[in-house]
């Protein structure tokens, strides 16, 4: 009993997480990432309940129809299995790890799989996230005729590299410089057909913890801790200006990339106010998209704003990076 109490408690600290100042108080990171596995204890103490009709049960039930109404679930039962399968305008988003030029996967031609992929799946918009600076004059991806490539600082700068290529006409181009930071955002105005829109390529700041379960346990705890209270404090601040950014823009609105963010964080719930998660809309399954041994995180995301309808969702299970990419498929409703 009194474990199920200690869990339905867990979990409804779970649902303050979003409005939590996780910079202030670290932990609720933490929180953040094992919502999963909180709802998963709670669910099986209320089969365990049920089955001995006891009262404690109704109270598990409520907590769990609480996330589910608040938080959102972690798996869609519905939605379309492939992009592919649906008409619309297709857009992938893949943080491809510097396409392993440092070796972190035990992969010796990740760059042709990788580009093999895309060519495969052929989106109409490919977002692309951690990309390698060797593809700035590259004559690969030729079928996207127009392309930005934020590559200005040098490699030795360190700077984390963005990438939008698109088979439609690019009119403008810009990044959005994040201080104190290796990371940035870029946005392209793409004009499609007789509309134009905005897009916008992020890759928030990273908590620069090694994803391993057994490296984890090896950190001292107020190391890691140290590390998500910066890389949270630098995440309110990049949201900040992208939110700024987005009330200026002045076409229909996609915002795509690795927000280093599950959904159940502040980052993740103050960058998608007002804009629809493709996942949600026309996903299925987990919906994981980084390599956590098997866990269900999902941190790269394709959002978009009320002019626009997302058709179809996918997420892929090839390991060309530590993330893996998705691509939904959208359809404009009008002039924002």
């Amino acid at each position: 009993m009194f474990a199920s109490i200690v869990a339905v408690l867990a979990l409804l600290l779970c649902l303050l997480v979003p409005w939590m100042p996780a910079e202030t108080y670290p932990a609720y990171a933490f929180l953040s990432l094992i919502v999963p596995f909180v709802v998963l204890i709670n669910t099986l103490l209320l089969v365990f309940w049920l089955f001995l009709k006891r009262k404690i049960a109704f109270l598990l039930g409520l907590a769990l129809v609480l996330w589910w109404l608040l938080l959102k679930p972690f798996v869609n039962f519905s939605g379309s299995s492939d992009s592919a399968t649906l008409a619309g305008i297709k857009i992938m988003s893949f943080n491809t790890r510097n396409f392993n030029a440092y070796r972190q996967l035990p992969l010796k031609n990740a760059d042709s799989l990788i580009l093999d992929f895309v060519s495969d799946k052929d989106p109409d918009i490919a977002c692309f996230q951690e990309f390698y600076h060797g593809m700035k004059y590259s004559g690969k991806l030729a079928q996207y005729n127009h392309k930005f490539i934020d590559y200005t600082h040098g490699e030795s700068q360190k700077r984390v590299i963005q990438a939008i290529y698109s088979k439609y006409p690019i009119l403008a181009v810009s990044r959005i410089d994040f201080p104190k930071s290796s990371n940035s955002a870029i946005y392209a105005d793409i004009k499609i057909n007789k509309d134009t829109i905005r897009v916008y390529n992020l890759h928030l700041q990273s908590f620069n913890i090694v994803p391993d379960f057994d490296n984890i346990e090896k950190q001292k705890y107020r190391q890691i801790l140290g590390k998500i209270k910066h890389a949270m404090k630098l995440q309110k601040k990049q949201v900040g200006i992208i939110r700024q950014h987005l009330a200026k823009s002045p076409y229909s609105t996609m915002i795509v990339g690795d927000f280093n963010a599950t959904q159940f964080s502040n980052a993740y719930h103050t960058l998608a106010d007002g804009f629809s998660d493709s996942y949600f809309e026309a996903g299925k399954g987990f919906g994981r998209t980084y390599d956590l041994k098997g866990y269900p995180m999902r941190i790269d995301y394709i959002l978009a704003d009320d002019t626009i309808e997302f058709l179809s969702h996918s997420n892929y299970d090839n390991r060309y990076s530590d993330h893996y990419p998705i691509m939904a498929s959208f359809s404009l409703m009008g002039d924002k």
